[in-house]
């Protein structure tokens, strides 16, 4: 059993080094999302091998929170990012924008 649990802590650790490296490295904005998604995932896969391995669920809260934290996380940047790759949304293309009320302010409607 000794083995099996040097074993799996190589692999969660192996795992984790790798997904550091890529969200420092980056480049994008998403390839940082989904690495620290698969670091959330990391943490709570030790924490739940912990848990087996203990024969516990006091963990179990800290799980339910991190695992919210990554959806709502995932949710968030994915909401920034499909409203920053729309062609042509620049600041005057919303009707409450600055510039949309700038433009209305000359007598020009957008």
């Amino acid at each position: 059993m000794g083995a099996l649990y040097l074993a799996s802590g190589i692999v969660f650790a192996t795992a984790a080094v790798l997904v550091l490296i890529r969200l420092v490295r980056g480049p994008s904005i998403l390839d940082r999302m989904i690495a620290s998604d698969v670091l959330l995932t990391t943490v709570i896969l030790v924490l739940g091998a912990e848990m087996i391995i203990g024969g516990h669920t006091r963990t179990l809260p800290i799980v339910l929170v991190l695992t919210g934290t990554a959806v709502f996380g995932s949710i968030a940047v994915a909401r920034y990012v499909s409203k920053h790759d729309k062609p042509g949304a620049g600041a005057g293309d919303k009707p409450g924008s600055a510039a949309g009320t700038a433009d209305r302010a000359r007598g020009r409607e957008s």
